[in-house]
């Protein structure tokens, strides 16, 4: 069993621990960590789940970019910890805050189409991240329908 709640300031360097844990040696030199400089995170969604004795097993952060001019939620780092893959904690955390969504209308994201197709993401033509992501790997889900309907262009960096 695990509890999700915010993210909160005194989480930050345990999160980062993690996502350090679970990424490659360089993570922040990927062309997302470009649209993240400078900018909070989007505080409602980026979650932390804790086991029952207070221990992190997990985490998803979310940021405000803009795709065209039109405000999107990009999605990541999102992290599991190595001894907690496989119990399905990554789906909850997407789950649980994409239900948390109000008042955005569309998510994006770079990552594996197979893992991400279960949570109704797909690729997005058109969106153009920065260089040098694969377009193959950028994909995007309506939170509200009609929500990615327009939506075309370059990724920037929301507002901070």
């Amino acid at each position: 069993m695990y509890e999700l709640e915010r993210e909160t300031a005194a989480d930050r360097w345990e999160v980062e621990a993690l996502f350090d844990l679970c990424f490659a040696p360089g993570r922040e030199a990927l062309s997302s960590y470009r649209l993240r400089d400078g900018v909070d995170p989007v505080a409602d969604l980026s979650l932390v789940a804790r086991d029952e004795g207070g221990v992190l097993a997990g985490a998803v952060r979310y940021w405000p970019v803009l795709v065209g001019g039109a405000r999107v939620l990009l999605l990541g780092p999102i992290a599991v910890h190595p001894t907690r893959q496989g119990e399905g904690l990554g789906a909850l955390l997407v789950e649980e805050s994409l239900a948390r969504a109000d008042g955005w209308e569309r998510v994006m994201l770079v990552g594996d189409a197979p893992y991400y197709g279960k949570f109704g993401f797909s690729r997005l033509s058109g969106v153009e991240m920065p260089p040098p992501t694969n377009p193959d790997r950028v994909l995007g889900r309506e939170i509200v329908a009609g929500g990615w309907d327009g939506v075309r262009g370059r990724v920037t960096q929301g507002p901070g």
